[in-house]
């Protein structure tokens, strides 16, 4: 079994990655084999957290003649019913998880609580964060970096739908240049819009690692997790 250079991860998954090829809603078989790289790392003895988006129903800054904090809001709910499938997948394969929201829901989830979370993870249970930060105006990367100082999470690795951070828009730019390593500085100086400026500012500020990667093989998970250079590691 490879050995894991990290102790403790906050693993931010794109919805989006999750509708596999339908391109919306959840494919079961994507989402297990996402589930699959998971529980391979939590065997390793890694201390497991995830945030993740709601994009595969719902983008709130997408929306077309609509209030924008409704928008969001919508956004947050999207993100609580991934969670609440990424949380029977892994059940399924065995692992003990909590799903904790931003927005309360006594009935479906633990409301977010930061010492309960850490508590949970120490004890083994890999920790689900749905509905964002629960505030409209900020989106999911933000709510990563959010939960993973708070959590003191050793790395965010980011799970795409695009394998790193490149220089201009790869599907508008065939020569576009990716980096393998890059600071947040050089993101937001540059306008790179891999993650949104909060996100990487929070992350500078906090002198928290990220790797941006491609989710579309969840074999890279168990690569970032043992520090092989995939994708574009950002400090």
């Amino acid at each position: 079994m490879p050995k894991p250079k990290y102790k403790r991860i906050l693993l931010k998954l794109s919805g989006e990655v999750l509708a596999g090829e339908r391109g919306f809603g959840i494919d079961t078989a994507t989402l297990g084999k996402v589930c699959d790289s998971i529980k391979r790392i939590a065997d390793m003895g890694v201390e497991i957290a995830i945030v993740i988006g709601g994009g595969n129903f719902w983008r709130g800054r997408k929306a077309v003649d609509m209030e924008r904090t409704t928008a969001d809001y919508m956004g947050m709910l999207a993100t609580i019913m991934n969670g609440q499938a990424l949380q029977d997948a892994l059940e399924y394969r065995g692992l003990d998880t909590r799903l904790q929201t931003s927005i309360e829901m006594h009935q479906i989830a633990e409301p977010y609580i930061r010492r309960k979370a850490v508590r949970h993870l120490e004890k083994g249970r890999i920790v689900i964060f749905s509905g964002g930060t629960g505030n409209p105006f900020f989106s999911t990367d933000t709510c990563a970096a959010l939960r993973a100082t708070e959590i003191n999470a050793e790395i965010i690795l980011f799970g795409k739908t695009i394998d790193g951070v490149y220089d201009s828009d790869p599907k508008e730019n065939p020569n576009a240049k990716k980096y393998d390593e890059i600071s947040y500085t050089e993101i937001l100086n540059n306008n790179l819009k891999v993650i949104d400026s909060t996100a990487a500012s929070l992350c500078r500020d906090n002198n928290v690692e990220t790797m941006i990667f491609d989710l579309s093989d969840p074999e890279n998970i168990i690569k970032a997790v043992c520090g092989e250079t995939i994708g574009t590691y950002v400090k």
